[in-house]
């Protein structure tokens, strides 16, 4: 399997926030072995974010976006998401039903807070609500794309409830070397060729140390480089 991730929000490209949500989703979706091919984020646009969410979804399994959900006039996102699949915004039962619920729990301590329950429960036409169990705003699941909110305790409280449909087959093992990075590149190209996995050397320059990541979807290729690697380079523990 593998996936994309759409971030939305004028506050990420400016850097006044920090794109945490993009770093969190793509290491649960790695560790559940998906291959993370894109991590994009895009103005709230409407049509760039559809221009996105079309492209990604005809080239990916599973597309991820983030951000620019509920009633402010920044929050574009389930539009622009209906328009990529050319379906009309309409309100979805469940989520109406569980915002109501929402609101009334919380009457007490917000009084005077004002929701449009229409249109914060308006969906694409046909779409897999996703309740805001920690929020708010809904999601959404539109054939192979998930809608979360940009807010990090909403967006990861709700992939939570998706994240057993998130799988694949990429596995990684880890390495750790003193070596300088210049003088791992023949090696390094080495495993790459004899054993057709995917490599990267990470410096951590606090720990002082080089860390050497392979990946692969076939697990004795992986086996196999793993072991030519650890022999081939000097290593130290990862806390050294």
């Amino acid at each position: 399997m593998d996936a994309a991730l759409v971030t939305v929000g004028d506050e990420l490209l400016a850097g006044d926030t920090e794109n945490t949500n993009a770093t969190w989703l793509a290491r649960e979706l790695s560790e559940r072995g998906v291959d993370v091919r894109r991590v994009l984020t895009v103005p709230d646009v409407a049509a760039e974010i559809a221009d996105a969410v079309r492209e990604y979804a005809g080239r990916y399994d599973a597309v991820i976006v983030t951000g620019g959900l509920g009633g402010t006039p920044d929050d574009l996102t389930m539009d622009a998401v209906a328009t990529a699949f050319d379906l009309p915004l309409e309100p979805n039962d469940l989520a109406r039903a569980d915002l109501e619920r929402t609101l009334e729990a919380i009457a007490g301590d917000y009084p005077e807070l004002d929701v449009d329950i229409e249109a914060e429960a308006s969906l694409p036409a046909g779409a897999r609500p996703l309740i805001n169990d920690a929020g708010l705003s809904p999601g959404a699941v539109v054939e192979n794309v998930y809608v979360l909110p940009g807010i990090p305790g909403e967006m990861q409280h709700m992939f939570e409830a998706v994240a057993d449909e998130f799988a694949g087959d990429v596995e990684s093992r880890l390495l750790y070397t003193e070596e300088p990075e210049a003088n791992l590149i023949e090696r390094l190209d080495s495993v790459r060729h004899r054993f057709g996995v995917e490599v990267g050397c990470y410096p951590d320059r606090e720990a002082g140390h080089n860390r050497l990541k392979l990946r692969s979807d076939d697990p004795d290729a992986l086996a196999e480089a793993f072991e030519w690697l650890r022999a081939a380079v000097d290593l130290v523990e990862p806390d050294a």
